[in-house]
This record gives C-alpha cells, sequence and structure tokens, in this order.
C-alpha cells in the first residue's frame, strides 16, 4: 500500500462478491465492480447509509449526472452495470479530476476533515470519540471493551468510516472549541444538534448487487441538480455569493443544503485525524472533534425519511416532520409507514419515504417488474441526556414485495397491513391476559414503562413467519386470490399458535389463588378476576382477532357433525 489512507486505490471497503467471498475493495473498485457485488460488508448497521450517502451515491451523480426522467432510470438499471464509458468517467473523475481529494492524510486537503484544525486548548481526544460503541466522555456503553484511558487505534481504513459515520450521527451538545471558530466561548462550542441522520429514522433501499442498491437510492430530478450544488470535496466550486461557509475551514454557519449533493455529503462535524506508525502501519490514535455546520431542518428533498404529516400544524412548524424509529420494534411492525403511498392532506398521518414512492412509481411503469427482490434496511440511533449519549442503535432488514408499492393498487398493502394489525392486537390481547391473571392473582397490572411483557417475546417469534410472508409474497399476482388468502391464513395459523403457546406459559406462571380469583371494586363498580375468566375472554379476543382460523374450525366441527 504506497500511499496508506488513499480511499480510491486502497482496499478498505468490505463487500461480499456474487459468489459469497468477502474480499476488500478501494473506492474506485467498489463502482466499477459493483454489479459483481451483493453487498458490503461494514461494522455496524447504521454505516450503510453512510457510505451510501457521503461516498457512493455522490461520486455517481456527479460523475454521471442525474437521471432526470424514468427512461433514462431505467436504461441504467436495465443495463445492469456501469458501461465501458461510465467506467471511463468514474475513473478520471476519482482520477485526475478529484482523486486527490480522496486521501485521508493529504496534508492541504485531506477528505472530508479541515487541515490542521486544532482546539483552542491544545488538547487531542482518543480516536474513541469517532466510534459510539467505545467509551469516550460522556457516552460510556455498558459493556465497551476499552475505558477512555485505553489507547484506541484504527486502520485507515476503518478511521475513515468512522469519520464518516460522525458526520452522520455524532451526538449533540458541547463540542471542543477550535482555533478560527468565532462561535466557541470559553474552549467549546455549545448547541450542537446531533449529525443529520440522528435527527430521523433512515429507510434504505435495497437490491440484490451493489450497482442496484445504488440506482434505488439515485432519485429522479426532472430539473436536474440544483445550481451551486457541489459535494463537500468540490465545494471551492460552488459559485461566488452563497454565503456559506467551507467545510476546510474552522468557522461554520447554520444554513439549509443547497442541494442534494450538499445534503448527501453534510459536514455536521469539523474533524481531523491525527495518525501514528505502528507496526501494522500507520494507524489513527486521536482526534479532534469540534462544531461543524447546522442542517437548519430536514428539507422535503431528503430520500431516506419517511414522514409523519400534520394537517394543522402550529404556528412555525412545517406540515412535515421526518418520522422516527422506535427502539423494541422490528421493521415489519412499522409496515404501515413503509407502505404508506398517499399523502394523508387533510388528516394527520404517515407519508412514506421519497424513494420508496418513486419505486413505486417505476413499478407502475413497468420499469421495475413485480416481482423483484427489493429489500429494505431501517437504521437509527436513540441518544440521551440532552443527546450528548448514545443509548441504543437501532437496525434491522426485510424483504418487500415491490406490488405494495403501487399507489393505486391496494389489495396487497391492504393484506400487509391487515397481518401486522392482527400481530399488534393479539399482542395487546396478551399483555391484557398478563395483566387480568395479575389481578387475580392479588398483584396489580405492569405499569406501561416497566416489566417484560409477553408481547414482547410473542411478537419476536414471529419475526421469522413475517419475512417468510414478505419474501412469499412477492411472485403473488392480483388475480390469484386464492394464494393469497391462503397465504394469510398459514398467517393466521401461525399467529394462533404463537399465541397459544405464550398464552399456556402465562397460565402455568400463575400461582393457584388466582384459579379462585379476587373481586376489586371501582367506584360502584365490581370487577371479578379469575384466571379461567381470564383465559375465556383471551380465546373471545383471538377469534374476534383471526377470522379465518375461526371460521375454517367451524367448518371443520360441522363436517365432524356431518360426518
Amino acid at each position: 500500500m504506497a500511499d496508506e489512507g488513499d480511499l480510491v486505490h486502497d482496499v478498505w471497503l468490505g463487500a461480499v462478491a456474487s459468489d459469497g467471498v468477502q474480499r476488500p475493495v478501494g473506492l474506485l473498485n467498489a463502482l466499477c465492480e459493483a454489479h459483481a457485488i451483493r453487498r458490503l460488508e461494514l461494522p455496524v448497521h447504521t454505516m450503510l447509509p453512510v457510505v451510501l450517502r457521503q461516498l457512493l451515491v455522490p461520486v455517481v451523480i456527479d460523475a454521471l449526472g442525474v437521471p432526470r426522467t424514468r427512461q433514462e432510470w431505467a436504461e441504467r438499471f436495465h443495463r445492469g452495470c456501469f458501461s465501458r464509458d461510465e467506467r471511463d468517467r468514474l475513473a478520471r473523475y476519482l482520477g485526475p479530476r478529484y482523486g486527490g481529494r480522496f486521501r485521508l492524510f493529504d496534508a492541504e486537503r485531506p477528505f472530508a476533515q479541515v487541515a490542521g484544525l486544532e482546539a483552542l486548548n491544545g488538547e487531542t481526544k482518543t480516536a474513541a470519540q469517532l466510534v459510539p460503541s467505545v467509551a469516550s466522555g460522556n457516552n460510556v456503553p455498558l459493556f465497551s471493551a476499552l475505558s477512555e484511558a485505553d489507547e484506541l487505534l484504527l486502520s485507515p481504513g476503518d478511521a475513515a468510516l468512522w469519520l464518516l459515520h460522525a458526520h452522520c450521527w455524532d451526538t449533540a451538545s458541547i463540542k471542543t472549541g477550535a482555533v478560527g471558530d468565532p462561535q466557541a466561548k470559553s474552549g467549546k462550542t455549545t448547541g450542537n444538534p446531533t449529525g443529520p441522520l440522528g435527527q430521523f429514522g433512515v429507510v434504505v433501499p435495497t437490491g440484490p448487487t451493489l450497482y442496484e442498491t445504488l440506482l434505488l437510492n439515485t432519485p429522479v430530478l426532472p430539473d436536474g441538480l440544483d445550481p451551486g450544488d457541489r459535494p463537500q470535496w468540490a465545494w471551492d466550486e460552488r459559485p461566488a455569493g452563497l454565503a456559506c461557509k467551507s467545510p476546510a475551514e474552522a468557522a461554520w454557519s447554520e444554513r439549509p443544503a443547497t442541494g442534494l449533493l450538499d445534503l448527501l455529503t453534510f459536514q455536521a462535524r469539523r474533524i481531523r485525524l491525527l495518525s501514528c506508525e505502528t507496526e501494522k502501519g500507520r494507524r489513527v490514535h486521536r482526534t479532534i472533534v469540534s462544531a461543524g455546520d447546522r442542517l437548519a431542518q430536514t428539507p422535503e428533498i431528503e430520500p431516506h425519511t419517511a414522514w409523519q404529516h400534520t394537517a394543522k400544524p402550529k404556528k412555525g412548524q412545517s406540515h412535515r416532520r421526518p418520522r422516527r424509529h422506535t427502539s423494541g420494534r422490528a421493521a415489519w411492525q412499522g409496515l404501515g409507514t413503509l407502505l404508506a403511498m398517499t399523502l394523508p392532506v387533510h388528516s394527520d398521518g404517515p407519508y412514506t419515504s421519497l424513494l420508496l414512492r418513486q419505486i413505486g412509481d417505476l413499478q407502475g411503469a413497468g420499469v421495475l417488474s413485480g416481482r423483484y427482490p427489493l429489500g429494505v434496511e431501517t437504521s437509527g440511533l436513540e441518544y440521551g441526556t440532552q443527546s450528548a449519549v448514545v443509548e441504543n442503535a437501532i437496525g434491522d432488514d426485510l424483504p418487500l414485495p415491490v406490488k405494495a408499492l403501487l399507489a393505486q393498487d391496494d389489495w396487497l398493502r391492504e393484506a400487509l397491513l391487515e397481518c401486522v394489525a392482527q400481530a399488534d392486537q393479539v399482542a395487546r390481547a396478551l399483555d391484557g391476559l398478563n395483566n387480568d391473571l395479575r389481578r387475580a392473582a392479588g398483584g396489580d397490572p405492569l405499569p406501561r414503562d416497566k416489566g417484560s411483557r409477553p408481547s414482547a417475546q410473542f411478537l419476536h417469534s414471529l419475526d421469522a413467519t413475517m419475512r417468510r410472508l414478505l419474501a412469499g409474497l412477492r411472485t403473488v399476482d392480483e388475480d390469484d386470490e386464492e394464494l393469497l388468502e391462503r397465504a394469510q391464513l398459514a398467517w393466521e395459523q401461525s399467529v394462533q399458535i404463537a399465541a397459544d403457546r405464550e398464552a399456556d406459559l402465562l397460565l402455568a406462571a400463575a400461582p393457584p389463588r388466582a384459579v379462585v380469583g379476587r373481586t376489586v371494586k371501582s367506584g360502584d363498580k365490581e370487577f371479578v378476576y379469575r384466571s379461567g375468566k381470564a383465559i375465556g375472554i383471551f380465546r373471545t379476543r383471538l377469534a374476534e382477532i383471526l377470522t379465518r382460523v375461526t371460521e375454517e374450525r367451524r367448518v371443520k366441527r360441522e363436517e365432524a357433525a356431518a360426518a
């Protein structure tokens, strides 16, 4: 490796080829061989949107241009790979034109950093400040293998990944004051928000190859890129008169994104990596992370978030705000948001991401097959204590039938949402059974925010079943009602089995006094709680929710009686 830190040619990105073999690649090879790469192998779930947004997608858009029509997008998609001419253009872009700006340790323009950045107090911090899972400052993960006193050595490739991760996901609150930052006071800068991705739940569509994933994450822009819209490495090419601080300077500003490329490569921090020589080569061991640009608000051109629409917002607030993921909920439990293809203009409700809406439009136009193996990856971070620490990481992926994204055809979408609703309703019924058994035994129901609930284990047990259902429904056509009905019946049977299993465990754990039960007075009313009554209420509720299973049992009883 002649020039460590050369992101274009050094092999630093983990990639899994179409034959399943894992090997590292450089930036240029990752793009030119994208058709032969199944997926990127990255250290954490939150890293995929980072690499796509901060590197791969903006390089492709800036080098080859953004598709302006569905037809242009379709031509790229059906080609299945970058053409020879496109590969040559990518090589020139990452070679003579901008290749020198993708060097991690360049003395004048280090990639995504500020050359010569210094803290007002002259101090530096360990490289652990870039990695949320390692203890640093106020961020002390419970099971971190290192303390702040331990030295973390990052290879150039790992350092590049965590550098970009910090720009997207860094915690909020106080940051080191930098020399040259006029807004730094007493050696620090306060009021910093989290990185842009930390302000919403990220939704990334994926395909069977990296090439198709890149296209699925490329929006069609009929008017092209906005004038003056440049990625962070080409910031000096912006037209004069746009009053924004350069990401290569310590000073920063609060501003809107000037366009798609600026939004994707937004520099939310001013960072400098400090390296040392070790027996294994050059390693990043210290860093400076100070305040960077603040995004005024998440713009509606943001491609990687779903939205919450408010029909009558408060004064000064937008009709749309980005939605966050909920910790403890699998991605399939949020299908109601992912499949919300119609903007609820006159009411409050969810609205899916720009990219998923575009995929639905492309399928409706015949560009994408209804059986296309679309996937969706969701990721997010939960912050605590004024967003100054990371409390939890959220990450999931699931197959998604493209037909369910058709705005005009809601038959499959309604079937999927019915399945999700049934799981949620049975989960609540299980929690109700648990509370009734606790009352029957002389206790109190679980508080909303405390205790382990049977619904959590129940929903977790359905995870693999739902993924099989989603993958199987990719092949269902609208006129194949019998197959869809059989799939929904099989789902209800799985829900019934899982619910019975959890209910049996709850009954087995109930003490003998729950059989006798007790009477609870509430005002002028009396409520009797007994285990037998509780399970009867639960069975009745289950029959009301799982109508197909209930009907199947009724038919079988009638047939048995007739025989």
